[in-house]
């Protein structure tokens, strides 16, 4: 059977231009988005109770989208007003343009890495004398904590929003031919909701090594790892696996 019906874990991004909508009508297949987690932002009183006071620190260090979106929601309801000499440590480009969001734009108080936590270790050494403040979820890469404590500087993590598995059970069941995941949240869900899970001929795609990780751990067998330095997108290797994957179907059909 040729590859049909492809489900993405996570919500349609993008609108009109998300790169998913082009390769669907490239390549005649349908794509189907359902978030196969939630997120739920912490309260005041969580953070409290974590014994965070956004005023100790000097540099705010931001490792996504949404722990800038909960920083300043946080700050916000608890009457925390941001002071103009704050300093931003963003862990990627995009992070650091959706900063604009919130504040006006200055370079000289954002430092951008280029994609990995350990881009900005240095920067981090250089000011050593700052207090931290690493906002995240409740689930956090090992290796974050790992580098900040060998770096000897203050930092507290403040987890301000948490991860849960989403109610899949309008899905009744699993049946695409490829299931695409973007992090071990998204792996567990899926065996949270289907328990029973068997992948017969399920493709499974992950992005980036944790998530690789888990499936791998979970027993599935993995078919499309991204990214890669041929294939840095999941779009693009989505693409070009349909592509083989449909021909070689073609092929068997015409022999």
């Amino acid at each position: 059977m040729r590859i049909n019906n492809i489900l993405i874990s996570q919500p349609l991004t993008g609108g009109s231009n998300s790169p998913y909508l082009e390769l669907s009508k490239n390549k005649n297949v349908n794509i189907y988005f359902r978030s196969f987690i939630e997120i739920i932002g912490a309260s005041s009183n969580d953070v409290r109770k974590q014994k965070i006071d956004f005023s100790d620190f000097t540099v705010v260090l931001f490792i996504s989208k949404r722990s800038v979106d909960n920083y300043f929601r946080l700050s916000e309801s608890m009457r925390f007003k941001v002071p103009i000499t704050m300093r931003y440590v963003c862990q990627t480009k995009a992070i650091a343009y959706y900063l604009q969001k919130y504040i006006v734009y200055r370079k000289r108080k954002i430092h951008i890495g280029n994609s990995s936590f350990k881009d900005i270790i240095p920067y981090i050494k250089k000011y050593y004398k700052e207090k931290f403040l690493l906002p995240s979820s409740d689930i956090l890469k090992p290796e974050i904590p790992n580098m900040l404590n060998k770096s000897n500087v203050f930092w507290k993590r403040a987890i301000l929003y948490k991860t849960t598995s989403s109610d899949l059970s309008d899905l009744k069941h699993v049946n695409y031919d490829i299931l695409v995941f973007f992090n071990p949240a998204e792996i567990k869900s899926l065996f949270e909701n289907f328990p029973n899970f068997n992948q017969n001929n399920i493709k499974i795609a992950t992005f980036g090594k944790n998530t690789l990780d888990a499936a791998a751990q979970a027993g599935l067998k993995i078919d499309i790892k991204v990214p890669t330095p041929e294939f840095p997108s999941m779009s693009m290797a989505l693409e070009e696996y349909i592509k083989k994957y449909n021909s070689i179907i073609k092929k068997n059909k015409v022999k």
